[in-house]
C-alpha cells in the first residue's frame, strides 16, 4: 500500500485520533511536528477529504427535507444552515489553535478542545466538570457514529429490496426488516476489520462508485424539471423540525475538520480550503435537493434513489453502486465508536480472552445498530432523529460555547485595561449575541426535531389526519380516493 493510501485512511477515521488523544497527556516533540509538516496532505487532498466527509446518505435525503420546508423556504434555509455550520467549523479550528498554543500542547481533537476550554475557564464549576465535558462530547460522537450505522442499515435494506423485487409493490415483497437481518452477518464480518488501512483500495473504489451514482442521479432529474408552481413555497411549521434534522444530518463533517487541519502541509491555508470545499458541498446540496424535489414533487421519498424507476439498468446500477459505497462507509464509521468504547473494557480482560471478547463486543455493537434500524425502519425518520438528537449538538451547540468559554477566560486572565483595549472586538455584544443565537438554534432544533420525530415514530398514522398533507415526511404510494356521491 502506498503512503498516500495510508494517509487517506487515517483522515477517513478522524475521530479515532481524538479518542486516543483523550487518554494521552504527552506533549508533541519538535521532530514529530516537523515530520508531520513534511508528510502532510496537500491543499487538493484536503478539499477531497472535506467532500468525502460531508457527502453520504444524508445528501440523498435532502429533497425530502425541502418538501418539509417548501420549494422557496427550503433552499434558503439550507444555504443559511450551511453557512452557520461552516462558521462553527471555523470557530472550532480557531479555538483549538488558541488552546493548543496557550497550553503548549500538540494539536487537539474535538473532545480535548472542549475539555481544555472548560479547564481554563474562570468558573470553578466548569473547571471541575471538564472531564464530564470530555465524556459528553465523546458520548455524542459515539451516538452520532452508531446513528450513521443505523441509517446505513435502513438505506441498504430499502435499496436492495427495490433492486431485488423490481416493480412489485411493497405489500407483495419481503418486509424491509428481513433484509436488514439478511445484511446483519455481512456487516458483522466487516466490523471485524481492525486496521482500516487494509481497506484503502476498497475506500477508493467506494468513493468512485458513489460519484458515478451521483452523476447518474443528476442526469435523470435534470431531464425533466417540474413546474415550481405546483409545489408549496413554504410548508407547515410543524414540518420544519424534520427539515432541520435531515439538513443537520447532511452536514455531518465537523468531526473531520480538526484532523484535516492538523495534517495539512500548510495549515495556514486550511480556512481557504474549508471555505472552498464546503462551498462546493453547499452548492451540491442545494442543487440536488431542489432539482430532486422539483422532479418528483410530493412523491419524493427518504432517499432519492428510492424514487428512481426500475425500468432502466442505469437506475438499478445507481442503487447497487451506492450500496457498495455505503457498505464500506459502514466499516469506517463503525470503527470510531468501537475504538472509543472497546479499549477500556478490553483492559480488564486477560490477554488470552481479549481477541474473542473484542469480536463479541464488535458483533454486539453491530447488532445494536441493526435493532435500532429494525425498530424504526423508515429512512427519513432515522435520519431526522440522528440529526436532531446528536448531530445538532456537535455541529451547532459545542463550537460557540467553546468560543465563549475561551474569550471569557482570556479576558479574565488579563488586567482590565488590557482586556478592554485588546479583546474588546472579540468580546463585543454582537459576538456574544451571535454565539448565543447559534446555541439557541441548536437547542431548539434538538428539542423540536427529537420530539416530532419520536412522536411520528410512536404514532405514525394518527398524526397525518390532523394536517393538510396525507403524511408528514413521506408521500403515500397512491393518493387517497376522493369520495363521490352514489345513487
Amino acid at each position: 500500500m502506498t503512503a498516500a493510501e495510508q494517509l487517506d485512511m487515517e483522515v477517513m477515521t478522524p475521530l479515532m485520533e481524538a479518542a486516543q488523544e483523550d487518554n494521552s497527556e504527552e506533549e508533541a516533540e519538535p521532530s514529530a511536528v516537523q515530520a508531520n509538516e513534511e508528510q502532510g496532505i496537500t491543499f487538493l487532498q484536503t478539499l477531497l477529504h472535506l467532500l468525502k466527509g460531508n457527502i453520504g446518505t444524508g445528501l440523498l435525503g435532502l429533497p425530502l427535507a425541502l418538501k418539509n420546508a417548501g420549494i422557496v423556504l427550503g433552499p434558503v434555509c439550507l444555504v443559511l444552515m450551511g453557512v452557520v455550520c461552516v462558521h462553527c467549523m471555523h470557530m472550532l479550528v480557531n479555538c483549538s489553535h488558541q488552546l493548543s498554543d496557550r497550553m503548549k500542547r500538540p494539536p487537539l481533537g474535538y473532545s480535548d478542545t472542549v475539555a481544555i476550554a472548560m479547564e481554563t475557564s474562570s468558573s470553578n464549576v466548569l473547571r471541575r466538570g471538564a472531564h464530564c465535558g470530555r465524556l459528553l462530547v465523546s458520548f455524542f460522537l459515539v451516538l452520532t457514529q452508531l446513528g450513521f450505522c443505523s441509517v446505513y442499515f435502513v438505506f441498504l435494506a430499502e435499496n436492495i429490496k427495490q433492486v431485488v423485487e423490481g416493480n412489485r409493490g411493497n405489500e407483495e415483497g419481503i418486509d424491509v426488516r428481513l433484509y436488514m437481518l439478511f445484511l446483519l452477518p455481512l456487516l458483522v464480518m466487516m466490523s471485524f476489520i481492525r486496521d482500516l488501512r487494509n481497506m484503502a483500495v476498497l475506500s477508493a473504489l467506494a468513493n468512485t462508485a458513489m460519484a458515478i451514482s451521483l452523476i447518474f442521479i443528476f442526469t435523470y432529474i435534470t431531464s425533466d424539471v417540474g413546474d415550481p408552481g405546483r409545489l408549496p413555497f413554504v410548508s407547515s411549521w410543524r414540518k420544519l423540525p424534520f427539515f432541520f434534522g435531515t439538513a443537520i444530518f447532511a452536514f455531518e463533517g465537523i468531526g473531520v475538520v480538526l484532523p484535516l487541519e492538523n495534517q495539512m502541509k500548510e495549515p495556514a491555508r486550511f480556512p481557504q480550503a474549508l471555505n472552498v470545499g464546503m462551498g462546493v458541498v453547499i452548492v451540491l446540496y442545494v442543487s440536488l435537493a431542489t432539482l430532486g424535489y422539483l422532479h418528483f414533487g410530493d412523491d419524493i421519498k427518504g432517499s432519492i434513489t428510492l424514487n428512481l424507476p426500475h425500468d432502466s439498468w442505469t437506475n438499478q446500477l445507481v442503487k447497487v453502486l451506492y450500496c457498495l459505497g455505503v457498505c464500506v462507509s459502514f466499516v469506517v464509521q463503525f470503527f470510531v465508536p468501537a475504538d472509543i468504547l472497546l479499549p477500556p473494557i478490553l483492559a480488564r480482560v486477560t490477554d488470552s480472552w481479549k481477541r474473542p471478547i473484542e469480536l463479541l463486543l464488535r458483533a454486539l455493537l453491530v447488532c445494536l445498530t441493526c435493532v435500532m434500524a429494525v425498530l424504526v425502519p423508515r429512512l427519513d425518520l432515522v435520519i431526522s432523529l440522528v440529526g436532531a438528537f446528536s448531530s445538532s449538538a456537535l455541529a451547532l451547540v459545542f463550537p460557540p460555547l467553546v468560543e465563549l468559554l475561551l474569550l471569557s477566560s482570556a479576558s479574565s486572565s488579563l488586567p482590565p485595561s488590557l482586556s478592554l483595549s485588546v479583546l474588546a472586538p472579540s468580546l463585543s455584544l454582537p459576538v456574544l449575541a451571535k454565539d448565543l443565537a447559534i446555541v439557541l438554534i441548536g437547542i431548539l432544533g434538538f428539542l423540536t426535531g427529537t420530539y416530532v420525530t419520536l412522536e411520528e415514530i410512536i404514532t405514525p398514522g394518527d398524526q397525518s389526519l390532523h394536517h393538510d398533507n396525507t403524511t408528514w415526511t413521506t408521500a403515500t404510494p397512491t393518493a387517497l380516493p376522493t369520495a363521490t356521491p352514489t345513487n
